[in-house]
């Protein structure tokens, strides 16, 4: 498929050069995600699951054609529009995301970078500092990558090599065997099964093509060129007729993203986190993705950037292409937030507080910015383990390294009060995802609760 820029196109291609180089040797991190997201291959096989299934259809059609009830930051025609916009990826540059940050910083940090058409699927963006630079590319390139091996992984249990499809390794397909887990859940859920007229010819067919309808709208594109929703789902402009639709690949963006840029500028670390939510949410609304989906994308990246941000070494060091590589993300991530933060302050032309506050964006109302969160979380879809439903799952002992989202934001927290922060104020436990593990916690945290939190943490 034809992503909309540079960078995207490099994700692609780290994904058959590097994240699935060797059917037999995937990497560590590959198979973490996928064993992470693994229940999503046994949802045929309990009422529950087949339950979630249908929801997860349902809603996601209420959120494509806008008859949704779910709480929103903006009326359905805006976000028609933006799902059009953030249709784009801006890649290493960050400069559509950046929004998030507010009026006043949101257009001091546009102001100081500058995006060109290449063509009509490339965006060119400069960065502020290579530092800047460094710090999203690297990110984005391990979070792609396990989002990527993840697609066909689930559609037919192939990963790429040489731009060949080849059966997955042994350790992957024991992660899938383990679960009593299949491929194509969605095609054989919604009665597309691969190949099928109409369907992913890979497995796991698209909303819009699973869907007995879509809604298709028209409104400008990045650029403020005439556009339709129907050229970024089945060409010109990207083309998903044969992409599968789990986990998002947009969403892990966006949501990578926006966490680095809520690391470097706390003071909008919640507001940051929406977007990021928002981001994802667009792809429901173009007609992309299910509600499944975003939350495994997002799942995804806040897993693996806690494994960053841990120095784990399965993620770090990764060469592909022009990336540079990081051997420690930490001090990586602080010389780019240094970088950030004075070039903001000038631009903005005062503090990096008194600019933060002045905010009349879509994200200035921080009690709407909670519901949309929260509703973003589970999208009422239910429970799939109801041993977790009513549990408290103690982060510290289940997933202590996920302290560490809080702690690159606020260093004054230490690892354990990081992680009782996001025990607090987990959002709702027993999800599709949620079967008790380190990554069933990621997928309920309440990183705007626990943001606010850490805000005003004494």
């Amino acid at each position: 498929m034809r992503l909309f820029n540079s960078f995207a196109s490099l994700a692609v291609t780290a994904v058959v050069t590097f994240g699935t180089a060797a059917a037999d040797a995937q990497t560590a991190a590959n198979l973490n995600a996928l064993r992470g997201l693994a229940p999503f291959s046994a949802l045929l096989n309990t009422p529950a699951g087949k339950a979630a299934l249908a929801a997860n259809l349902r809603v996601t059609a209420e959120i494509q054609d806008g008859t949704s009830n779910l709480p929103a930051l903006e009326p359905f025609p805006q976000q028609q529009a933006r799902a059009l916009t953030d249709a784009a990826v801006t890649g290493s540059d960050g400069y559509e995301l950046a929004d998030g940050l507010g009026t006043k910083l949101g257009d001091a940090y546009q102001s100081v970078t500058k995006c060109s058409k290449a063509s009509s699927s490339i965006v060119n963006c400069t960065n502020i500092t290579p530092n800047l630079g460094t710090i999203i590319g690297y990110t984005l390139l391990v979070t792609e990558m396990d989002g990527m091996s993840a697609k066909t992984y689930f559609a037919n249990a192939t990963v790429v090599k040489n731009k060949v499809a080849v059966p997955v390794s042994p350790a992957a397909m024991a992660i899938m065997k383990a679960e009593n887990g299949t491929t194509d859940v969605f095609g054989k859920a919604y009665d597309k099964p691969a190949g099928s007229p109409g369907a992913d010819p890979i497995g796991d067919s698209r909303p819009f093509q699973t869907e007995p309808s879509l809604t298709k709208y028209s409104d400008p594109d990045f650029f403020g060129d005439p556009s339709d929703n129907e050229v970024y789902l089945v060409g010109p402009v990207q083309d998903l007729v044969a992409s599968p639709s789990f986990p998002s690949g947009h969403t892990i963006y966006g949501t990578s993203e926006s966490l680095l840029f809520a690391f470097m500028v706390p003071e909008r670390f919640p507001q940051m986190v929406t977007r990021g939510a928002e981001y994802g949410n667009s792809r429901i609304v173009l007609g992309a993705h299910y509600a499944m989906d975003v939350i495994g994308g997002r799942t995804v990246a806040y897993y693996d950037m806690a494994q960053l941000l841990a120095d784990n070494p399965a993620y770090l060091g990764l060469k592909h292409l022009k990336t540079t590589p990081v051997t420690h993300f930490q001090a990586a991530l602080q010389a780019a937030r240094t970088d950030l933060r004075s070039a903001l302050a000038k631009a903005c032309g005062g503090t990096i507080a008194a600019c933060a506050a002045e905010d009349s964006s879509r994200f200035s109302n921080a009690a709407a910015n909670q519901a949309f969160y929260e509703a973003t979380l589970t999208y009422g879809l239910p429970v799939v383990y109801p041993a977790q439903a009513g549990k408290t799952e103690d982060v510290a002992a289940i997933a202590p390294e996920a302290g560490t989202i809080l702690q690159a934001a606020f260093p004054k927290l230490t690892l354990a009060q990081a992680d009782h922060i996001l025990t607090d104020t987990e959002g709702p436990g027993g999800g599709f995802l949620d079967n008790g593990s380190a990554f069933g916690v990621y997928s309920r945290l309440d990183l705007v609760k626990a943001g606010i939190a850490a805000q005003s943490y004494k």
